[in-house]
């Protein structure tokens, strides 16, 4: 169940949306896995709901892992367009005063192992896997 999410189109910019919530609440609720090696043992496990890869990783063997992994263990995977957005997301940052993101790392991959209480935007984003 591989999926491409384009930052274009109304539809597609609402699951990039849900996907951020998603992702902030997994990350409060310590079930985020970041980086290739933490990826990949969560995916090997068995233990990820679901997997977001960066668009813009250069390194095809880990593009390559990470589809391959998501597609033997039937992990949604969802794509989205730059690295440093997903490190945001995923909390790879230091907020200021204002709480804008200061020194965002990039993060190519991100696997989310425990959603954290439900929400509007969790079911947003499962129905579109379902339609898709």
């Amino acid at each position: 169940m591989q999926e491409e999410v384009q930052a274009e189109g109304g539809e597609t910019s609402d699951i990039l949306t849900s996907l951020k919530e998603v992702l902030k609440k997994a990350l409060i609720h310590d079930g985020l896995a970041r980086g290739l090696h933490e990826c990949a043992k969560a995916l090997d496990k068995r233990q990820a709901h679901l997997c977001v890869l960066a668009q813009n990783c250069d390194e095809p063997a880990y593009v390559k892992l990470v589809e391959a992994l998501c597609a033997e263990h039937n992990i949604n995977l969802i794509k989205v367009p730059e690295a440093k957005q997903l490190g945001e997301w995923a909390g790879l940052c230091q907020l200021d005063k204002e709480g804008k993101p200061r020194k965002v790392v990039g993060c190519s991959c991100v696997v989310v192992k425990d959603f954290g209480p439900k929400s509007e935007a969790l079911n947003q984003l499962l129905e579109y896997f379902k339609r898709s």
